[in-house]
């Protein structure tokens, strides 16, 4: 029963094949379906029997928002119509109903409160690797909370974690029924290079459509005309190098992620780490 219910915390996530000079998209193309800890927008994790009450995980939700809030305010400026990770940023909120304002008060004291952002760079359970960003009034004790919490869960910082992630943008859109199979014909037909079905910190279902940076316009634009509503797209590290982990790693590695979730200095954790099949 427990194997069950960590094989349903676990995204199914569809890779798209490149397919060069193919007329016959659909018998030529791979379809790769794992099952993958949710990190990008740091769902939680379902293993545990009892589940985090949805008005709790909904308050931190809107905390870690009012965070990248005020990063994407302190690198770019405060109007959203010349900062780009701004308006993404506000586009979330608007979708998740964060209340106007909050947004506005995160906006407002985004430079008026201490702050400094770092990327840590982790391992945690079976090889897995991190990403953690932070927005932190004191390095020192967010750097040592970090690393303890790491360290109780069998991980620790360490260098070289990037390499194993891309910078893409991603496309989020309602699945609305869409099968996993016209998922991945929506990927080919947008110009995407993956497609991964996962659930929002509502346990909506929810179709990421991952692409080049310079390409994530054009995809979001060509799902839009393929009759497909999306919800925002943003640039996120998405992982180009999985760590299959066994069910009891896969549950290490469930506790560490809620651990650093827990932590009021973390805005995002992003993870490669798959299940075994």
């Amino acid at each position: 029963m427990l194997g069950d219910m960590i094989l349903r915390a676990f995204r199914l996530t569809v890779r798209v094949s490149a397919v060069v000079q193919c007329p016959a998209l659909h018998s030529h193309r791979a379809l790769h379906s794992s099952s993958a800890l949710w990190a990008g927008h740091n769902k939680w994790s379902k293993v545990k029997d009892i589940k985090i009450p949805k008005d709790a995980a909904r308050s931190r939700m809107i905390v870690k928002y009012t965070m990248m809030i005020r990063i994407a305010v302190r690198e770019g400026g405060p109007n959203p119509e010349f900062n780009v990770a701004l308006a993404q940023v506000l586009e979330q909120c608007r979708n998740k109903n964060v209340p106007k304002a909050t947004v506005e008060g995160a906006i407002k004291g985004a430079k008026s409160k201490p702050g400094v952002q770092y990327v840590y760079e982790a391992a945690g359970p079976g090889g897995c690797t991190l990403l953690i960003e932070v927005l932190t009034d004191n390095n020192t004790r967010s750097h040592q909370e970090i690393k303890r919490i790491l360290m109780k869960h069998g991980g620790g910082l360490c260098e070289g974690a990037r390499r194993n992630f891309d910078r893409k943008g991603v496309v989020a859109a309602s699945r609305d029924g869409i099968s996993s199979e016209r998922a991945l014909e929506l990927a080919i037909e947008a110009g995407a290079e993956d497609v991964q079905e996962i659930e929002d910190e509502e346990e909506r279902p929810i179709l990421q459509f991952i692409c080049d940076i310079a390409s994530m316009k054009a995809v979001r634009s060509a799902l839009e005309s393929l009759g497909v509503p999306t919800l925002s797209s943003a640039l996120e590290f998405v992982s180009h190098t999985p760590s299959l982990l066994t069910q009891a790693q896969l549950e290490t590695a469930s506790s560490l992620l809620e651990a650093l979730n827990d932590c009021p200095d973390v805005v995002r954790v992003w993870d490669n780490i798959h299940a075994q099949t």
